[in-house]
């Protein structure tokens, strides 16, 4: 097997690729401020994916720690979380944002988002997404206040900080560089960049 060279997820775009059951990607936050949305589909029965629902029930958290799996809707492993540079903040419990969430900010005209960025990249492979599940938004950090409340604050994550994912499952894996430049997720100037990931 053979590491592949660095992919780019362009700023605001989506980016897919299959990935074999054993082979592991690696998810870079190149410059360390970007929200990166993933989502895992079988790569022989798209409507099995990463859920976020039944992956927050599997392990008993809201967030995986290293050596834990996320599972799909059918409640199997479908890639476990190998390694973990940038301080373990990821989000499970928000929707990927679509053209509805930026009407709601006060958008008057297209917005790029996730949601259209995964059904382009899953386009490019020739494929289409049964759905639009929630996605594992990589980096983003939504704290819970003790009264239930969540913030939108900027990733804790630094430049180069990387996960790395071993996929239990043949599967297709897709990244969005979320464009969200209404509120700070993506750093506090609100400019959304490029990431990358490699297949190893």
């Amino acid at each position: 097997m053979t590491t592949s060279s660095l992919i780019t997820i362009p700023a605001r775009r989506g980016q897919a690729a299959f990935l074999e059951r054993g082979r592991s990607v690696r998810v870079i936050n190149t410059h360390g401020q970007q929200v990166i949305d993933t989502w895992a589909f079988s790569r022989h029965e798209l409507t099995e994916f990463m859920s976020m629902e039944h992956s927050r029930t599997a392990l008993a958290r809201i967030m995986p720690q290293v050596g834990q799996s996320m599972v799909t809707n059918r409640r199997r492993p479908i890639v476990t979380l190998e390694e973990d540079t940038s301080g373990g903040i990821h989000d499970t419990l928000l929707a990927a944002c679509d053209r509805y969430r930026y009407e709601l900010l006060g958008c008057r005209e297209y917005h790029d988002n996730c949601t259209d960025n995964l059904a382009a990249a899953l386009a490019e492979l020739g494929l289409t997404p049964p759905e639009t599940p929630s996605p594992w938004n990589l980096f983003m950090n939504i704290p819970v206040a003790s009264d239930g409340a969540v913030g939108f604050e900027p990733p804790v994550s630094s430049p180069g900080d990387y996960l790395t994912l071993r996929a239990e499952m043949d599967c297709v894996i897709a990244f969005s560089a979320c464009p969200q430049d209404m509120v700070p997720i993506n750093g506090a100037d609100c400019v959304p960049t490029e990431a990358h990931f490699q297949i190893i």
